[in-house]
């Protein structure tokens, strides 16, 4: 079976939403990891903001650039999986849109041969999946930043059911983010 690992960047005060002020931590350790864990993965399970925001982004990014070797490429050939019912445009792929019955959808894509299954990003999809038992790990990626400003939705902290979270490793990197993998505990 298949894991699905939603993965975050979040400040010290909890903000995730537009993550610029990561960019002075993100360092080479940092995009070891990025890179690992994307390549560990043969899916992206997406909500409609979020590939709305990365089908307006990274089809125009290359790895001639900056950042990890091959990350851009990637990111562009994955296959990805949008959970949306309202959706209207889906065409940076190869994409699938879930529609309809998503928890029973995205146990049978679970339930598939392959790697694991990534989210970047903590919004409404990881929470329901959190909750219907099909989240498998959460990675907060702590940066050493208070950017003190926050919106609704911006934040880790969403209202839903209680899900209770053991560590299962921790990693610091030398430019002060702190890598946080949390389980389900054990009996949830």
């Amino acid at each position: 079976m298949r894991k699905i690992i939603a993965v975050v960047y979040a400040s010290l005060d909890g903000v995730i939403e537009n993550p610029e002020w990561s960019m002075p931590y993100f360092n080479e350790e940092a995009g070891e990891r990025a890179t690992a864990t994307l390549f560990a993965s043969d899916a992206l399970l997406l909500g409609k903001g979020t590939y709305e925001g990365f089908a307006e982004a990274w089809p125009t990014m290359t790895d001639e650039g900056p950042g990890p070797e091959g990350f851009a490429d990637r990111m562009n050939s994955i296959q990805k999986y949008v959970v949306s019912a309202t959706i209207e445009k889906a065409e940076w792929g190869p994409v699938t849109v879930i529609r309809d019955n998503v928890i029973d959808e995205i146990t049978k894509l679970k339930d598939q041969p392959g790697k694991d299954i990534l989210i970047y990003g903590v919004g409404q999809l990881a929470h329901s999946l959190l909750e219907a038992g099909l989240l498998d790990e959460l990675e907060i990626w702590v940066h050493p930043v208070l950017v003190g400003v926050t919106t609704p939705g911006s934040q880790i902290v969403r209202e839903g059911s209680k899900v209770l979270l053991e560590l299962a490793e921790s990693t610091t990197f030398r430019s002060g983010i702190v890598v946080l993998s949390y389980r389900p505990a054990a009996g949830e």
